[in-house]
């Protein structure tokens, strides 16, 4: 078991051996941003970063080289590899980036094509990160694990576009979609099913968490019970299409600012009703927002990450437990995960 942590100035590796873990440092001094392994081949792992393109492992995060030629943008702001789509035995790879492009690639990552139909979206002259209101970016891609080529992108901010022939056209948004979607999340046993984590500022609580179940053409609201109004990371249950854990904060600044932090998690239990996860959790006030993970390895288990630490979940997101791993408090207190991964090797 090995489990990847993306921070603002590289990335800390988790290894497990004979039941103890052990944490390490690789890429030292980048901003990661985003996290993704290969599911036919867990060892190959792509990391995006803020400032330094694209990179990739293939031992499981030991060691890295750049794999970003020909994405002319060095802010990678989203990678994912899709569990349906391969090539000689690599899953189909691809990366967003900011301003809003996606790029695609069937060799790993060594050459990689433009899928241009996704900026000549209708809808891209209001794409705008609020922070930075003059560009936007490529927040989340989601291929789809049933359809081969369906593939989600969520713009930050601009909405989840959708493309089903592996981007040679796309989808603009539909008008009761999520405009500024976080993370989404899939399930093989519920085809068609589609989360998502926003901020799209509706009002009320609970109404940032979207779901389709028609594969992105029509969306409802189903977040009663939760709290807060600023979602941010969602994993859904290996073993239960239905079991759902989210993040969330009531504003920006309390997710992502480390002087303001005040972050909780919440899970589905049976009967679609939320609540808030508490047991063996740190407490919400100096929490920066977690990012959360699964491996296909543990039904019923949950990862998350944040900056007191790295914490699991065996029972569906209810109770929690912080792995014994020597988190470096003085370095990573006050920074902000960016990207999770867990892998089986």
């Amino acid at each position: 078991m090995r489990i990847l942590v993306g921070m603002n100035d590289g990335l800390a590796l988790a290894t497990r051996h004979n039941g103890r873990w052990r944490l390490e440092t690789r890429l030292d001094g980048l901003r990661t941003e985003c996290l993704a392994f290969d599911p036919r081949r867990p060892e190959q792992v792509y990391c995006g970063t803020t400032r330094d393109g694209l990179w990739r492992s293939d031992d499981g995060g030991a060691t890295w080289q750049p794999v970003g030629e020909g994405i002319p943008h060095r802010a990678v702001t989203a990678v994912a590899v899709s569990p349906t789509e391969e090539y000689r035995g690599r899953g189909v790879v691809y990366a967003g980036t900011e301003p809003s492009e996606l790029y695609r690639s069937e060799d790993g990552g060594a050459t990689w094509q433009e899928c241009p139909a996704l900026r000549a979206l209708p809808s891209r002259p209001t794409w705008s990160f609020p922070p930075r209101p003059g560009t936007h970016h490529v927040r989340w891609i989601e291929p789809d694990p049933v359809v081969a080529g369906r593939v989600y992108v969520s713009i930050e901010q601009g909405g989840v576009m959708r493309t089903l022939d592996g981007g040679r056209t796309f989808e603009d948004r539909r008008p009761d979609g999520p405009r500024d979607a976080h993370t989404l999340a899939t399930h093989a046993a519920a085809p068609g099913r589609l989360y998502a984590a926003a901020a799209d500022g509706l009002g009320a609580p609970g109404r940032e968490f979207a779901v389709s179940r028609d594969g992105g053409v029509t969306w409802h609201r189903e977040g009663g019970g939760i709290a807060h109004h600023y979602l941010w990371s969602v994993a859904a249950d290996p073993g239960n299409a239905e079991g759902v854990v989210i993040s969330g904060a009531h504003t920006p600044a309390q997710a992502h600012d480390a002087a303001r932090a005040e972050s909780v998690l919440y899970y589905r239990a049976a009967g679609g009703k939320w609540k808030r996860a508490v047991e063996g959790l740190p407490p919400a006030e100096g929490t920066v927002i977690p990012v959360l993970a699964t491996s296909h390895a543990e039904p019923g288990v949950f990862y998350v990450a944040c900056n007191r630490g790295i914490f699991r979940s065996a029972d569906a997101g209810r109770s929690w437990q912080a792995l014994e791993v020597e988190w470096p408090v003085a370095r990573y207190g006050r920074q902000h995960v960016q990207g999770l991964a867990v892998l089986a090797l």
